[in-house]
């Protein structure tokens, strides 16, 4: 008797162990969708890339004809083609400009265009899904009532950090990926580049697993410990995708952050930024909103990750770098820093080459910034990049974002046909422009808007007595106050308004007669450095210890455009 009901105690303990084992290797296998039948074996090879760009209005690159779709129209053209279902992440939605904001932005009417198809979709009988980490948005709520099926990431729980991804997944077969938001600016007052690839379900299906991934993490306040086999990648930087890509021979993969959701397989974006670095010949050509190697904003600890593949490319491999950054409000001082210390390393050295331009934003008369540059690739003689996030600090390991690695043989013949050169041709033509300035040496070019105004006013009060100090105020070591400016809470706000704000300040005059900011000599330039310093700590974002969640002060761009924007 004894015996037999240790037998079936021992066959109980089996079976609850048993099931046990199934839940934790099939729990997040319930995240998992139909993927329309589409598997590794089946899926297409054989696709089609466009690049897309937002140019605003106001800035016309007359010497050069490199243009490409506008990105208003090739998102209409995903939407066209959806049958079935049309999957979007976007670290905002604002397509709904205010009628101030549309009064003086005509462009602005494209944001609530855009709304007004997605909202079409219902009609249409297709699905729209989206994972966004706003739990407040009154598009999100409009979508909602039109059949949207809407789930929130609450990152704030998760990493302490930011859903920063920018992507839409059509049908398993057509995506977009780049530097723009679901944000009337984005197609309107912002220089924005992405790239549409069309019937490409291996990639799209790709793609759409890490979409499933946001998706599977509503109402989380932890991260599985384990992920299911339908969001494991089915190409990394080790076994990229081999197809055809505009009739030409390329690899890819899909890339994402932050560590702690990356399930099997699949390649973090440091990992991908650094394979793309490593593998380059001949040159490096970046274009980033921000450069900031730092970690920590109170010991300003270096961050040598993608700083120090840099420094390796240029001296052991003598390759070509061409650096970008975006020269806006929240530009910070010490970015010049870095960009010098890199510059030095080529001082007397023989096919050493490090060249630094910012790209200026056009200030106008009413105090208004427009044209900021918020491009994330890089492209190199091999491969390209194009991500989601900015290279600061610890960006990478707090905050959500995806990228995408193309790379093309070299010797292939039409090479105009080929992404890399498509991307290598818009970064010359902006790299170019009149939009541009280089950094000079012991000059230091003045991003922030009232910093200008206060520049301006100085030399026009004070044009015979040569140079005066900078005074500061309240404000002025960073950017304007924002209206309603929400608290820091631990929630992300919902209404928020981006970084490129049009709100009327006090009147400006351009820098110069070109428009470009005023640059400020050596003596000036410790005074600018006072101020910034003491006034807003470096918005790095991190600390020393990674698990400590980031201050509201120190913050990359991406996580500024949600914790600062107020409408």
């Amino acid at each position: 008797m004894k015996s037999q009901q240790k037998c079936i105690v021992i066959f109980a303990l089996v079976c609850c162990f048993a099931v046990l084992v199934a839940l934790i290797f099939s729990a997040v296998d319930i995240w998992g969708e139909d993927e329309d039948g589409i598997t590794e074996d089946n899926c297409s090879k054989n696709c089609r890339a466009v690049l897309v760009e937002n140019i605003p209005e106001d800035i016309s690159f007359l010497d050069n004809g490199t243009s490409h779709l506008p990105l208003s129209a090739g998102l209409y053209n995903l939407l066209d083609r959806a049958i079935r279902v049309v999957e979007i992440v976007s670290p905002l939605w604002l397509l709904n400009s205010s009628d101030y904001e549309s009064s003086f932005q005509p462009a602005a009417t494209q944001g609530r265009a855009l709304l007004s198809r997605l909202q079409g979709l219902k009609e249409r009988g297709i699905q729209l899904k989206i994972s966004s980490g706003m739990i407040d948005s009154t598009e999100l709520r409009m979508l909602a009532t039109h059949n949207a099926e809407v789930h929130y990431v609450n990152m704030t729980a998760l990493t302490t950090g930011h859903l920063l991804s920018s992507f839409w997944v059509v049908d398993r077969s057509h995506f977009y990926i780049g530097s723009a938001n679901m944000d009337w600016r984005s197609l309107a007052i912002r220089k924005e580049l992405g790239v549409l690839v069309y019937n490409c379900s291996c990639l799209a299906l790709d793609l759409h697993r890490v979409f499933s991934l946001y998706w599977g993490l509503q109402y989380k306040d932890f991260i599985p410990s384990f992920w299911s086999k339908r969001l494991f990648a089915l190409f990394n930087k080790n076994t990229p995708m081999d197809f055809t890509l505009n009739s030409t021979k390329a690899q890819a993969y899909i890339s994402s952050s932050p560590d702690v959701f990356i399930p099997k397989h699949r390649s973090s974006d440091l990992e991908a930024i650094s394979w793309v670095i490593q593998e380059a010949r001949h040159f490096i050509y970046i274009s980033i909103i921000d450069y900031l190697p730092l970690l920590s904003r109170s010991a300003h600890k270096y961050w040598s990750r993608i700083d120090g593949l840099i420094r390796e490319a240029l001296i052991l491999r003598k390759v070509r770098v061409r650096m970008l950054i975006s020269c806006w409000e929240e530009t910070q001082p010490l970015t010049f820093n870095f960009i010098w210390s890199l510059r030095s390393l080529c001082m007397e050295q023989a096919n050493c080459s490090l060249e630094a331009k910012f790209f200026n934003p056009r200030v106008k008369r009413d105090g208004s910034v427009q044209g900021i540059n918020h491009n994330r690739f890089m492209v190199t003689d091999r491969a390209i990049y194009l991500g989601n996030l900015d290279w600061v600090g610890n960006e990478f390991t707090f905050n959500a974002g995806a990228g995408l690695v193309i790379s093309q043989p070299e010797g292939v013949e039409e090479r105009n046909a080929t992404v890399v050169d498509q991307l290598r041709a818009s970064f010359e033509r902006d790299w170019f422009s009149r939009y541009t300035r280089s950094l000079q040496a012991n000059k230091i070019p003045v991003c922030n808007k009232h910093q200008i105004n206060r520049l301006v006013t100085v030399k026009d009060s004070h044009l015979d007595n040569g140079p005066v100090p900078i005074r500061t105020g309240q404000h002025d070591g960073g950017p304007a106050p924002m209206r309603n400016s929400p608290k820091d809470d631990g929630q992300t706000p919902g209404k928020t308004k981006n970084r490129d704000d049009t709100s009327k300040n006090h009147p400006t005059h351009q820098g110069n007669a070109n428009g470009f900011p005023p640059v400020i000599d050596s003596y000036q330039e410790s005074q600018v450095k006072v101020s910034h310093l003491d006034n807003r700590q470096i918005k790095s974002s991190y600390h020393d210890n990674p698990m400590d969640p980031p201050s509201q002060s120190s913050e990359s761009s991406g996580s500024r455009e949600l914790a600062n924007a107020s409408l």
